[in-house]
């Protein structure tokens, strides 16, 4: 297995000293390995990513000796991710919800305020098709959750930690 690290910085602004920390550890890690890593631009906030930011964290980089095998931009993926997208709502697998910031921020408050953990309650799930078309036709726009299924255990390979399993409210 190849590894492939990467370090993501946004374009909006200059590199501080967590970036800085997180390009050198990503970048020893894959040189250890024998492995690469990819200088990722993570420009998918068009409204605030500058490319005089761009330049100026490939400046630093080479300043630090930190030469980053490619580069890629999280922009030129915007097509994978739609169509990615549509397919996670295809499978049922993402669902829309419509409550403001200030409607979660209060469901928070009150689930902290009992002591238990601020997790949403999945009330979306209960709207009704003629609901979610009658909210669009309203102007509202949807935020999406993706549906989790709680009882299915979660598994994976860690290079490091080996095999991970783990289910999601075990301990809740």
């Amino acid at each position: 297995m190849t590894v492939i690290t990467r370090f993501a910085p946004s374009p909006t602004g200059h590199l501080h000293v967590g970036n800085i920390r997180a390009a050198l550890h990503n970048w020893l890690w894959a040189r250890k390995m024998g492995g690469q890593c990819l200088l990722r631009i993570d420009d998918t906030d068009t409204a605030r990513s500058e490319e005089r930011f761009v330049e100026g964290i490939r400046a630093d980089l080479a300043w630090l000796g930190l030469e980053m095998d490619s580069e890629v931009r999280q922009s030129a993926r915007f097509g994978l991710y739609e169509e990615k997208f549509a397919a996670l709502r295809a499978a049922g697998r993402v669902y829309p919800c419509f409550e403001s910031a200030q409607e979660l921020d209060l469901k928070r408050k009150i689930l902290l305020g009992r002591g238990l953990p601020p997790v949403y309650d999945r009330a979306a799930l209960a709207l009704s098709a003629d609901e979610i078309a009658a909210k669009e036709a309203a102007g509202e726009q949807p935020h999406w959750r993706f549906k989790l299924d709680h009882d299915a255990p979660i598994e994976w390979t860690d290079l490091i930690r080996g095999d991970q399993h783990f289910l999601l409210f075990a301990d809740a």
